[in-house]
Formats: structure tokens, sequence, C-alpha cells
């Protein structure tokens, strides 16, 4: 347990912050899954409804991406290799199509 005032106080912030980042890297993690389902769906059956989705997916998850390297939640090249991932999951099939 904290001894001084200041210690005190520091223990709360880095809980807060703690709590903040965990919250982030969830929603990051939660957005990527969910784009790379509609990936998997749209690989099966490349609709244009189906590629509608994945491009709103793509989009949730890089909005999400660059907000989590802006507050500092994740290192910049921790995000970029996050969406070149997820980008190059989609290249393929857009080229065939």
């Amino acid at each position: 347990m904290a001894n001084t005032k200041s210690a005190l106080k520091r223990a709360k912030i880095a809980e807060r912050n703690r709590l903040r980042n965990k919250n982030y890297k969830s929603a990051v993690r939660t957005l990527m899954k969910k784009y790379l389902q509609a990936v998997e769906v749209y690989a099966g059956n490349p609709t244009p409804e189906a590629q509608q989705e994945v491009q709103t997916r793509l989009s949730e998850a890089y909005s999400k991406i660059d907000k989590a390297v802006k507050r500092g939640v994740l290192h910049p090249n921790n995000g970029a290799r996050k969406k070149s991932r997820m980008a190059q999951k989609l290249k393929p099939l857009t080229q065939t199509a």
C-alpha cells in the first residue's frame, strides 16, 4: 500500500489508465475479429453486400486502432502492423474479383 499522499494518487492514476488501456486493446481485438469474420464470409460468397460489410468493418477497426495509437495505448508501429495485416487479408480477394 502507498505510504504517501502522492504515491496513493499515482496508484489511483495508474489503475485508471490500466483500465482505459485494457478497454482500448479489447475493443481493437474485437473489431479485428469481426473484420476477419466478414472477410471469410466475403471469400465464401463475394457479393456486393458482403464487400460493403467488409469495408465497414475495416473502417471501424482502422478508426479504433488510430485512436488507440493517438492516446498512447498502442505503439505507432504496432498500430501500423495491425492495419497492414488486415489489409493483406483482403487484398487477394479484391484482385481476383
